[in-house]
């Protein structure tokens, strides 16, 4: 099939323009001067001329200017007895003009050489690292041959689920008759959904590895560019090459930039471009025969916003799901990066898969290189468990901001607030264990902080808990008003996570006494991306208000039950920041010691 190329008119009359322009500047330099007869008998007179070409109606030829040096001039011929006059001066002539058709030439046709050459400067810069004009239409896919993929199973671990769902693509791939025996066929495109980091592109290569199949590896924006028709074209290229080397694997990545649902528009900002490029998907891989061994593997974060139809059976037929890995998955994950480092023989594994819960396998992967780096600073030959811990807290509050001036006032108020928080979540049921409070600044805002860890991945949570939880985290400005009499600016981001909680218990889990078992959230929300869309609600300006009162009665009555907690166990706040503000970093041992001395 014929790729064609589509070209604005702007560009070709831009082109014109300037070689018209080019050509009018070198016929300028390139043309004769024209003179009067009389002129050209003054300067024979005076002996200025030295040569000339007569023809029927015109003479050309060489006259010295007022410099001594020599120029082309031309005028009419009058004098039909020019010739007796020619040799009384003795000047030589000719009878046949200099012909100028080769200079007419090369003033339109070097105009155009320079033209075409920056064009094709401009078209192979703009193709990146594709020669040509004939390259514009390729794609840019990374080709991986069965030699030079080495990543298997064994380095993908925490989706084990995942890795049942593509065994028997792999077995296709290696045995694509087995499956034609009985009538069936494998799945023309799979599609691999998750979170950022769970490793979805590093499962596709692994499938690829064990296969010992080519591998294409392509991002979903390399298929869009600026001119209309090429990426519809590279989505042609790559089906034919890939059809040349099955069987093989084609993985798009980040496949929502190329297949968004149409007619979206300004919601999406889609445009006819990307478009064109989805149509063009779309009938490849409905004209591709599964028998031939290829097979489709796309990835995304964002699987609602996808086209219908590219996600309806006979082309992404099956959808696996990397998601983040359990506590399980986390050992398993952070066994395959400790393999790359030298570590002491204490190493903890199940502990620091306890300390990481909602983390994927980037930023376990993350993780232990910050210890190694942490182990290298600190001049050790091996990395221990006190490295993987600080890289954990680097991880989730920030890197330590020791050189930061706290004044005494507020570092008193940060004590007693991050002791506030730990006394509620110890004294409440359901909350997640204090491990450890700091009142050293971390990352960009944060004075101190409290480090809850859970004991299992929770996947359910209960109206209670959730509850406590919003004590917890308004434990901090109760505790600055029993002790100070007055409120900070330091439960800022604990104000926000309390209200999204209780948000989120009214419009989306029903757990409203006057709103009944409504679910009140319609807005188009990720699954997991995190975008901090407002939400569209769906409901009566009555509804919105009995919202409101909702979210602020929860709120209200989770700090009155903060406030009477600590009101009771003023005396352990009070020892407790004094300690903090003494070590600056107290754990979950020296809090419990605290709580138990003072209730005897």
């Amino acid at each position: 099939m014929e790729k064609k190329h589509t070209v604005s008119i702007w560009y070709v009359l831009i082109g014109i323009w300037v070689v018209l322009i080019i050509q009018s500047y070198i016929a300028s330099m390139l043309a004769v001067k024209t003179i009067p007869y009389s002129q050209f008998m003054n300067s024979l007179k005076q002996g200025k001329v030295t040569e000339i070409a007569i023809s029927q109606g015109e003479i050309q030829g060489k006259m010295k200017n007022a410099q001594g040096a020599l120029e082309d001039f031309k005028t009419v011929r009058v004098d039909p007895e020019l010739s007796k006059v020619l040799e009384q001066y003795n000047v030589t002539f000719k009878g046949k003009i200099e012909s100028t058709f080769l200079r007419d030439i090369i003033s339109w046709v070097l105009p155009v050489f320079i033209f075409v050459g920056i064009w094709y400067l401009l078209m192979k810069r703009m193709a990146g690292k594709q020669p040509g004009f004939m390259s514009l239409g390729k794609n840019k896919a990374k080709i991986y041959m069965e030699d030079e993929l080495k990543v298997r199973f064994t380095d993908v671990a925490g989706v084990d689920e995942a890795k049942q769902e593509l065994e028997e693509v792999i077995d296709f791939l290696k045995n694509p008759g087995k499956f034609g025996e009985l009538g069936g066929r494998i799945p023309k495109g799979i599609l691999l959904v998750g979170p950022p980091g769970t490793g979805k592109t590093l499962l596709a290569k692994a499938v690829a590895g064990e296969s010992g199949v080519p591998f294409f590896s392509m991002s979903g924006s390399d298929f869009v560019e600026m001119f209309v028709g090429l990426g519809a074209a590279r989505v042609r290229d790559l089906f034919v090459q890939a059809k040349e080397k099955a069987p093989c694997i084609i993985f798009i990545d980040e496949v929502d930039a190329l297949g968004k649902a149409r007619g979206l528009g300004g919601m999406t900002g889609g445009h006819d471009e990307r478009e064109q490029t989805l149509n063009q998907l779309l009938a490849e891989m409905d004209g591709f025969d599964p028998k031939v061994g290829v097979i489709l593997m796309a990835a995304t974060n964002r699987p609602e916003i996808l086209d219908p139809a590219l996600l309806r059976p006979g082309r992404f037929d099956r959808h696996v799901l990397v998601d983040r890995p359990d506590k399980v998955g986390r050992e398993e994950i952070l066994r395959v990066h400790l393999r790359n480092i030298k570590t002491e023989s204490d190493i903890n594994v199940e502990s620091l898969a306890a300390m990481t819960p909602g983390m994927v396998g980037a930023d376990l992967a993350n993780l232990v290189n910050e210890a190694a780096l942490l182990a290298v600073r600190q001049g050790k030959k091996l990395v221990g468990m006190p490295e993987f811990q600080e890289a954990v807290e680097r991880i989730i509050g920030g890197l330590e901001k020791k050189n930061r001036l706290i004044n005494k006032d507020e570092r008193e108020i940060v004590a007693h607030h991050e002791m506030g928080h730990a006394i509620v979540a110890m004294s409440l049921p359901g909350t997640d264990p204090v491990q450890k409070i700091s009142i050293v600044p971390r990352g960009i805002a944060a004075l101190g902080y409290t480090m809850q860890v859970p004991t299992d991945d929770r996947f359910l949570m209960r109206k209670t808990e959730l509850l406590n939880k919003i004590a917890t985290l308004l434990g901090g400005r109760a505790a600055e008003e029993i002790v100070f009499g007055d409120i900070s600016t330091g439960a800022h981001n604990d104000l926000s996570r309390a209200t999204d909680i209780a948000k989120s218990m009214i419009k989306e889990y029903g757990m409203s006494s006057s709103l009944g078992q409504v679910y009140l959230a319609h807005d188009r929300r990720s699954q997991y991306l995190d975008l901090g869309l407002q939400e569209a609600g769906d409901y009566s300006e009555l509804t919105s208000q009995a919202i409101d009162g909702e979210i602020r009665q929860i709120i209200t009555g989770q700090y009155k039950v903060a406030s009477d907690i600590l009101k009771e166990k003023r005396d352990t706040l009070v020892k407790g920041a004094r300690l903090l503000l003494e070590k600056e970093k107290i754990d979950r041992g020296e809090i419990e010691a605290l709580m138990e001395a003072t209730r005897a």
